[in-house]
């Protein structure tokens, strides 16, 4: 997929303007998607990248950096921190971007559909390994407990906490969002997530994909 192409950037500029005259993004979406013949690809590209200057803004004054994790509990949204490193380490470097708001995320959507793979088990060894290193007082990991195989995950995740000698926990959620956005403001901890609604409910995001991708010298698509 081409982020540069002319088509793109055109619709790009349409859905933000709409946006910022407070149309719904769904519905704004679907006008700009069927106006330009988008694909489900590029429909995602725009979801996940493009927002009103204000909301950009909040959710960028909300990111600290992994040093200021020292001491703090950070709750990591799994899949949505998961799936992300997963394509970097596999190497999907066109399907990770770099939104407006500051975070980077993958367009691929694959959320829902999401199972174990491979490149789980570097992934999760990569970001333990990576918080480890900045001290945090514990880490927590959450996943959805409706998609397929959560407990398991969280299970594994479990085991490289221990074998790293991290403290924390894993486990599963009905409603990771709210478990996350309430669980933070309880004990003043950090989230680790790009997904926007959590974004704009919590106090303090660590966007933990950008970081790896710095380590392992990927850079996203679109900067």
């Amino acid at each position: 997929m081409n982020f540069q192409d002319p088509i793109l950037t055109e619709a790009k500029k349409d859905f933000q303007y709409l946006l910022e005259r407070g149309f719904p993004r769904t519905g704004a979406l679907e006008y700009v998607g069927n106006h330009y013949l988008l694909g489900d690809l590029e429909r995602n590209y725009l979801i996940r990248t493009v927002f009103p200057r204000a909301k950009i803004e909040s959710r960028r004054n909300k990111l600290i950096l992994l040093s200021d994790i020292k001491g703090k509990d950070v709750l990591l949204d799994g899949y949505n921190v998961l799936i992300t490193v997963e394509a970097l380490i596999q190497g999907e470097k066109e399907v990770v971007v770099k939104c407006e708001d500051g975070v980077i995320r993958d367009v691929k959507a694959v959320f829902g559909k999401y199972k174990k793979n491979e490149n789980t088990a570097p992934a999760l060894n990569s970001i333990i390994s990576l918080l480890k290193i900045f001290k945090p007082k514990g880490v927590f990991f959450f996943f959805d407990s409706p998609v397929s195989l959560s407990g398991e995950l969280a299970r594994a995740t479990r085991e490289i906490l221990n074998t790293q000698k991290v403290s924390g926990d894993a486990q599963t959620s009905e409603n990771v969002d709210s478990q996350l956005i309430s669980l933070s403001h309880e004990v003043d901890g950090v989230v680790a997530t790009s997904d926007g609604i959590v974004m704009d409910k919590v106090d303090k995001v660590l966007d933990v994909p950008s970081y790896v991708s710095r380590l392992n010298r990927g850079k996203p698509a679109v900067k």
